[in-house]
């Protein structure tokens, strides 16, 4: 899944898009808040993770105007304030959550865990397809039984695909929800990842579950 994380401290940026990524997620930075509402206009979120002291427009001010123009992707808000009141002023802009600095960063990813749970798309802790298994939590898979190595990024393009079992995904998709904004749209990237895939996933199991459509991308299913 692809975040935005909205931080103008750039050692904090660093780090928490540096274990973010670890764990799978596609990051995007913005470090101010007008590169924020710029960067969610031309792309798809599936969360936002934002600082309250953010230059040019602050993390309230980029949080009500999101919100006043229709924009439901959770939201976290990051601060070093922790006073009841800011707590509110967050929540009543729009905020779904609100992590006080410094923070441990395994309560991030859990809170992430826990809003993208209670949107729209309801995101189980587990997929089973077939014979294969795969814990989200965990980010651990196994097939017949058997525990399938991962690097992240297989593991991240694995999830993506089964979460869209049954429909035809394009190359434009996999790369906005698997890969961040410096993806190379010319770049074979993807095909050697899903080829990476197939020998680790398919070859030597039946059914075989990742399938080409020719000039249209690729459909994850056990038919």
């Amino acid at each position: 899944m692809r975040i935005l994380l909205a931080e103008d401290d750039r050692r904090i940026a660093h780090f928490v898009a540096k274990g973010l990524r670890e764990n799978s997620y596609a990051v995007d930075v913005a470090i101010d808040g007008a590169a924020a509402l710029y960067q969610i206009s031309i792309n798809a979120y599936d969360a936002l993770v934002l600082d309250v002291m953010l230059p040019l427009k602050d993390g309230f001010a980029v949080c009500h105007e999101l919100r006043d123009s229709g924009v439901k992707t959770p939201i976290i808000m990051l601060t070093a304030r922790d006073a009841v009141e800011d707590r509110v002023a967050g929540l009543d802009a729009g905020a779904d959550d609100y992590l006080t600095k410094p923070f441990a960063f395994d309560e991030l990813l859990a809170r992430l865990r826990a809003l993208l749970r209670r949107g729209k798309d309801v995101r189980p802790s587990r997929i089973i397809i077939a014979d294969l298994e795969i814990d989200t939590a965990g980010q651990r898979v196994w097939r017949a039984g058997r525990e399938i190595s991962l690097t992240t990024k297989e593991y991240a393009l694995l999830e993506y695909l089964a979460r869209e079992k049954g429909k035809v995904v394009g190359r434009a998709a996999i790369a906005e929800h698997v890969w961040d904004e410096s993806f190379d749209v010319f770049s074979n990237l993807i095909d050697v990842y899903v080829k990476r895939l197939r020998a680790k996933m398919d070859e030597g199991f039946t059914p075989t579950l990742i399938h080409t459509r020719r000039g249209l991308g690729y459909i994850f299913d056990d038919v």
